[in-house]
């Protein structure tokens, strides 16, 4: 089994700037996107639990970027677990180029910080990361020597 989820996404015209290079905003959206299609494929359950009052907030988000990409680049955005702790997970994120030949190239490398809360806006609360994501993660877990 590898040691990432992938989701792939083809670049559109809209997600460039005006001389043709991907704006960073979408390069956050994708990990925003990865993150979504993980619980969707992988712990579908948490889908129920957000829909019951559990938030996933975003405490810290970055990119680096090594290569610039253009409208119609296939990219696969392979996301790792960094940490898993209590109530926060952190992500990485690498953003690889998959060329027509086969080869890849990696283009950028992100990372995100998630708390899971529970309450109303005004007095949310953390709350330990619900057992089906845990479940879903254990096999992304960092190899540890």
């Amino acid at each position: 089994m590898t040691a990432y989820f992938e989701y792939r996404h083809t670049v559109g015209f809209e997600e460039t700037n005006l001389v043709g290079n991907v704006y960073y905003v979408n390069y956050l959206r994708w990990q925003g996107r990865c993150r979504e299609m993980f619980l969707k494929e992988r712990a579908p359950e948490v889908l129920a639990d957000l829909a019951d009052g559990l938030k996933l907030f975003t405490l810290k988000v970055d990119c680096e970027f090594f290569a610039e990409i253009t409208a119609f680049d296939e990219l696969a955005i392979r996301m790792s677990l960094v940490d898993l702790a209590q109530t926060q997970v952190e992500f990485a994120f690498d953003y690889v180029r998959l060329d027509p030949d086969g080869g890849e190239a990696l283009v950028a490398r992100g990372r995100q910080r998630v708390a899971c809360m529970r309450g109303p806006n005004t007095r949310t609360v953390p709350t330990r990361v619900p057992e089906p994501l845990t479940r879903a993660l254990a096999s992304y877990a960092p190899v540890r020597v």
